[in-house]
């Protein structure tokens, strides 16, 4: 079953709340400003830094590392509810609003792209910030084995299929998927889509009910897709593997096991390739390339906001304020995989291009589409739709893409009647 990057991040974190930052009043009546988060592992302890480098604060602070069940802050009140939600779907936050206060006014508009008032701007009230942002078009890889092939890293679509036949074809594994997390599979589709129908993802992802399987242009990027998923020696460990490997083995795969040269990763997975590379001078990363000669680079966008539950006291309003400062995140920044809203400096080489990238003004940028859909697009909708597309066509040529295609076409027209 596919699981969530959280679940790997998270393998060696604590389940329950941890930290604490501040001093209670004296009588210990204060209540702590809860913070639900998905973050566990590396993240979550790059959380806590951040925390601690807020300073002295008048309440108490309390993390909860909620998961995949991070939906639950929004349930029944109680006098544990969460006072802060660090929510990871920001496309959620217009299902979620009717239970958000609005943001403090003097923060409502702090250098946000106007990407982010699509989905956190409701009739000029702000439900939320945006507090991490992901550049989800990013792929890792090892110079030494593209030089060694005599290959250059792709600029297009077609080149990155003929990167990939000339490593098949020389013994190596081109590509490490890590179809046991459903979302790279998707972020997979999403920068297909993105780059070869920008116009189709705007509408899906603005859709009130989204019909991807009606869509021509949707049924192209699957049978694009296909072409590289399908093509025989491309996926390291064929399709048993993939099915299940999850993010991080995905990035031993290439950088610890070498056993791969590539990998879809979001920037966040900067601090685990570092911390698994075999040589850490072997390190390298390219942007998903267009999809045709003069057409723009896919840049699927992702990220964590801040959002209050109601009802907000000021000891939340202040901790969102503190947090929303922009040195606040620096410690994140230094600890690596981590990347703020608009700004561009301060990150490794590798982040500071895909910084760069989401404020270009000719950048395609749209946020995950699959996280716009609703359960369209989570565990039960298109992450098991792709699931079993990739079983029909991994490794088994381009023959058998037309057919696996409208199969999977066919399983979404269920999943959205």
């Amino acid at each position: 079953m596919p699981t969530s990057r959280r679940a790997f991040l998270g393998a060696s974190a604590a389940l329950l709340a941890a930290s604490c930052s501040g001093t209670p009043d004296a009588l210990g009546l204060r209540r702590s400003v809860r913070v639900a988060v998905s973050w566990s592992g590396q993240e979550l302890r790059a959380f806590h830094s951040v925390l601690d480098n807020l300073g002295r604060l008048d309440y108490p602070v309390e993390v909860v590392p909620l998961g995949d069940d991070i939906s639950t802050a929004f349930g029944p009140r109680s006098a544990r509810r969460p006072d802060l939600v660090m929510l990871p779907q920001p496309g959620l936050v217009a299902e979620h609003r009717s239970d958000l206060e609005s943001m403090p006014d003097d923060l409502a508009g702090r250098g946000r792209a106007l990407l982010w008032d699509e989905l956190l701007v409701a009739d000029g009230t702000t439900y939320g910030l945006p507090f991490k942002t992901a550049n989800k078009s990013a792929v890792w890889y090892r110079p030494s084995v593209l030089e060694k092939a005599g290959l250059e890293p792709p600029t297009q679509w077609s080149e990155w299929l003929n990167v990939n036949r000339s490593l098949a074809a020389s013994g190596i594994r081109p590509l490490a998927l890590a179809a046991g997390d459903g979302w790279v599979l998707t972020d997979f589709l999403e920068n297909v889509l993105l780059g070869s129908s920008p116009s189709t993802y705007q509408a899906l992802a603005t859709a009130a009910h989204p019909r991807l399987s009606e869509q021509p242009a949707f049924a192209a990027a699957l049978r694009l897709l296909g072409t590289m998923w399908s093509a025989p020696g491309v996926l390291a460990g064929g399709v048993e593997r993939s099915l299940v490997q999850q993010f991080p083995d995905a990035i031993v795969e290439v950088f610890g096991h070498r056993r791969a040269a590539m990998v879809l990763a979001s920037d966040f997975a900067e601090p685990v390739v570092r911390s698994f590379a075999a040589n850490p001078g072997d390190i390298a990363m390219f942007t998903f390339p267009p999809m045709s000669p003069g057409t723009a680079a896919p840049v699927v966008v992702g990220g964590d906001v801040m959002v209050l539950p109601k009802p907000a006291g000021d000891d939340a309003r202040d901790l969102v304020r503190r947090l929303a400062a922009p040195a606040a995140v620096d410690p994140w920044i230094a600890a690596g995989g981590f990347l703020a809203d608009g700004r561009t400096t301060g990150y490794s080489p590798e982040l500071t291009r895909l910084a760069k990238q989401l404020v270009t003004p000719t950048a395609s940028l749209q946020f995950d589409l699959s996280d716009r859909l609703g359960r369209l697009g989570d565990i039960n909708g298109l992450w098991r739709v792709l699931t079993g597309f990739l079983v029909r066509i991994g490794g088994r040529g381009s023959d058998v893409v037309p057919d696996a295609t409208e199969a999977a076409l066919a399983e979404l027209k269920k999943v959205e009647s």
